[in-house]
């Protein structure tokens, strides 16, 4: 018999699968009808376009470095 119940352990199983979903549902509804993912990504974009942007000789041969190493994504990736 392979009973994983023992004396001194008792199995528990919980599945978060509802909560999970209650909990997304709760996030997308407090983001409201006027969120818009969209417009969201374009302004990250933008935001990581002008963070590397206007970079010095040393600046963007780290930059091109870490871009190499994966470490930060290529141009137009992020």
């Amino acid at each position: 018999m392979n009973d994983r119940n023992t004396s001194d352990h008792q199995i528990f199983e919980l599945d978060l699968v509802t909560h999970e979903a209650r909990r997304r549902a709760e996030v997308v509804a407090a983001l409201g009808d006027t969120w818009d993912p969209i417009a969201v990504m374009e302004g990250e974009d933008e935001a990581y376009r002008l963070l590397y942007s206007g970079l010095d000789a040393e600046q963007q041969a780290t930059y091109d470095m870490l871009v190499a190493a994966d470490v930060l994504p290529a141009s137009g990736q992020a």
